[in-house]
Parts: structure tokens; sequence; C-alpha cells
């Protein structure tokens, strides 16, 4: 297969680069290293079946380039963050809405096979049923949150009037080897593995009591696979939740890092936690039902939150101690 795979230098696309390269296919990455990093592609530059196209999602003729001759899109660029989307929302939809439009008009017009395309667990906003089923959101509570709403909406209105396949796949708090623990809008684990390596306390917004459905990488990258291979046509032109199907307070989560980690370095485990006041946008309690992927894609998540901390830890200590 030729498979394009929009921000592939980012934590998320450069895993389903290296994977799907392994599989033998034909592989473009399109990424502006606006938050990718060059490093997480650089092993597969001397694969020739690699192509690096350094170009912008909010360029259509970028976007067009990079969809010729494409079988499938696995479209991840965006920009992520809730706190990035309330100090600026107007590069936020930029990026995230008015990208998302042109690689579906460019995917349209270059007749690709299907558009499978980062979703977001946010898009539940305010609603407060668990666990979150996909036909059941509430209100957003950020720009961010809007984004990817608007996402699902443009999608399927490319699948009803131009008969393009598309599937959604909201994603719930992805972790795992190379996200990036630096930036100030850089995600909870990696953060919080970089701290306490460094014998830094950890900030916990709120009394930690918050729960998130944690979500390892290799079960991400499974869900997008089975996106592609798919033959079930009640399968497409849907979202489905990607998410393990269990939920960890950030509580049980710091805890469980300091004590992976301690394994390695026994003075982290004296390193303190801090708790400081809740953050603007953020959803209390987030769990997600698996039952439709199961169903129509035979997804089978193989990390468990605990089997995926213990990989990433090993990765993160091995790679990025200091």
């Amino acid at each position: 297969m030729k498979i394009l795979i929009t921000g592939g230098a980012g934590f998320i696309g450069s895993n389903l680069c290296e994977y799907f390269l392994a599989k033998g296919n034909q592989v473009i990455c399109l990424d502006n290293f606006s938050t990718g990093h060059r490093h997480n592609i650089e092993p597969f530059f001397a694969n020739n079946q690699f192509t690096l196209i350094e170009g912008d999602i909010r360029n259509l003729e970028d976007c067009t380039a990079a969809v010729e001759g494409v079988d499938y899109v696995l479209h991840e660029a965006a920009l992520g963050s809730v706190p990035r989307s309330i100090n600026d929302p107007i590069t936020t939809n930029d990026v995230n809405v008015s990208g998302f439009l042109n690689m579906l008009v460019a995917s349209r017009d270059a007749k690709v096979k299907r558009f499978i395309y980062a979703a977001s667990s946010s898009t539940y906003g305010d609603s407060e049923s668990l666990p979150k089923v996909e036909d059941k959101i509430g209100n957003p509570l950020s720009p961010y949150a809007i984004t990817k709403y608007v996402n699902e909406l443009y999608a399927n209105i490319f699948s009803n009037i131009y008969g393009l396949e598309t599937i959604g796949l909201r994603y719930f708090n992805v972790f795992g080897r190379r996200q990036d623990p630096n930036g100030a809008y850089a995600a909870v684990i990696p953060k919080f593995v970089m701290q306490f390596m460094n014998y830094e306390s950890p900030l916990i917004n709120g009394d930690g009591n918050y729960s998130r459905d944690f979500t390892y990488i290799d079960n991400v990258i499974q869900m997008n696979e089975r996106a592609i291979l798919t033959q079930n046509s009640d399968a497409v032109n849907t979202v489905y939740n990607t998410a393990f199907g269990d939920r960890t307070t950030l509580n049980e989560l710091v805890y469980m890092l300091r004590d992976k980690l301690s394994e390695f370095d026994s003075n982290i485990k004296d390193v303190e936690i801090l708790y400081g006041p809740n953050r603007a946008g953020d959803i209390p309690h987030s769990l997600a039902s698996i039952e439709k992927a199961k169903r129509l894609l035979e997804y089978n998540p193989e990390y468990s939150m605990e089997k995926g901390v213990k990989e990433a830890v090993n990765w993160y200590y091995k790679n990025l101690r200091k």
C-alpha cells in the first residue's frame, strides 16, 4: 500500500510511519515540524520506501502534492493541547479546521481509498455519562474540542456528498515512546517522567482524582491498521473510541510512574508530589466504551495501562535520561 501520514514526524505519526514501513508499505510523511521532530523520522531516511514532504496542511498545494497516487491517508497533523487552544484559538482553528478541510479536498480529488483521521475524546465535552459511547456527546469545553468536532462533521459531509470513505478515531490520552516531554504543552506522562528523572516534583492540576482512559501507542497503531484493512461496509464513514477501556486517576498514575522509575533509580521514590488548581477546559473523567470498535473493526487492545507504562518508562529511561 501507499500510505500518506500527515504529521508523520510527531509522536503518533512517527510510530505509524515505523510500523507501516516495517510491514513493507510505501510511506509518505507530510510535516512542517511545528510540533514534530526530524529526529523521530531520521531512522527512516535510509529506507527507499519512505518519502518526506516538508509542507503545511494549511497550504492546499502541499496537500495535493502529498496525496498523489496514495491509497490511504492517516491524518495525524494537528495542533494539540487544550491550553494551547485557549491561549491561541485562531492558530488552532487554522491548522485543525482549515488544514483538515484542505486534506479532505485533496484526498477527494486524488480519489484515495480511505481517509482515516485523528479525532479526539475532547469531543465528549461536558457529557457526564461514563463510559463514553460514540453517539452521545456533550458541549465542547475548549476551542480545541470544537475543532476536533468540526473535523467529524466535515468528514461526514465528505462521505455523504462526495463518497469519500472516512473513519475518525477518537483518541483517548495516548502515551508511549517518542512522546515529547518538553515544551509548555507537553502531555502529562512524559512530563512527569522527566520531572521524576530530574528529581523535580510533578504538579498535579486539582486533587488528583480526575481520571483518564490512558491508551498506549501500540493500541492506537492497531486501530489505524484495522481502519485501513476493514472490508466491512458498516465499519466506514463513522467514528470510534480509540482507547483501552479502563480509567486511571492522576494520583494512581503519578504513583505508578514513581514506582516504576524507582526500580531504575531508588532516589526517585523520595520525590514529593505537588498539587495545584484545576485547569480550565479539562474534562473531569474520561472512560471509553470500545464495544463499537471491537464489533465493527475487530479491535483487540493488547496494552493495559500498567503494561504500557512499563514499556514507556523503560523507553524514556533508556533514551532521555541525562
